[in-house]
Formats: C-alpha cells, sequence, structure tokens
C-alpha cells in the first residue's frame, strides 16, 4: 500500500453535525477500498485564495492515509460526487 495525502474542504456554514457525517463517509470509502486512515487533521476555517461557488473561506481537513493504488479512483468518484466537498486533492506522499 502506497501513503496519501487528501485535502478537502467543505462550506464553514455547514453544520458540525453535516461536517462530520461528511468525514464519515470518506474514512468508510478509504475503508472499503481495502485502506487504512492514519491521522486526520483538521485545519478549520480558512481564507480562500480566490472566490470558488460564491464562498470566500472554506473548512479544511487533511487526511492522511494508505491504500492501494488502483483504488484511488473510486475514492476519487465517491468525493466527487459528495454535494458538501467543494473542492479537493488527493496527493501521494513519496516520503513514507
Amino acid at each position: 500500500m502506497k501513503a496519501y495525502e487528501l485535502l478537502f474542504f467543505v462550506n464553514p456554514a455547514l453544520e458540525e453535525d453535516a461536517r462530520a457525517t461528511v468525514s464519515t463517509r470518506i474514512d468508510s470509502a478509504i475503508a472499503s477500498q481495502g485502506g487504512t486512515v492514519d491521522r486526520v487533521d483538521a485545519w478549520g476555517k480558512r481564507k480562500l485564495a480566490y472566490e470558488i461557488n460564491r464562498l470566500t473561506d472554506g473548512d479544511y481537513t487533511l487526511i492522511e492515509f494508505h491504500a492501494n493504488p488502483t483504488s484511488i479512483a473510486e475514492i476519487d468518484r465517491i468525493l466527487s460526487i459528495t454535494d458538501a466537498i467543494e473542492r479537493f486533492i488527493i496527493v501521494r506522499r513519496g516520503d513514507r
């Protein structure tokens, strides 16, 4: 398994329950593909460099996980169809 980082942000106006639901959905998507979540780091509300979908702020979360390279496409698909996630990026960590 390879090490990856997932950085995403949601609308900061979302309820805390909705943010927890998004995080749980991501964790279960990674686990269903045979991966393991190593660390979840909630960065909190940050100002965006430019306006995205009429938002000027975002609530960021960084997730470090291990997964098989073949399962990244399915995790990407699940993140794409999750309405609460505004933007995300998955990066392979070469240093781990």
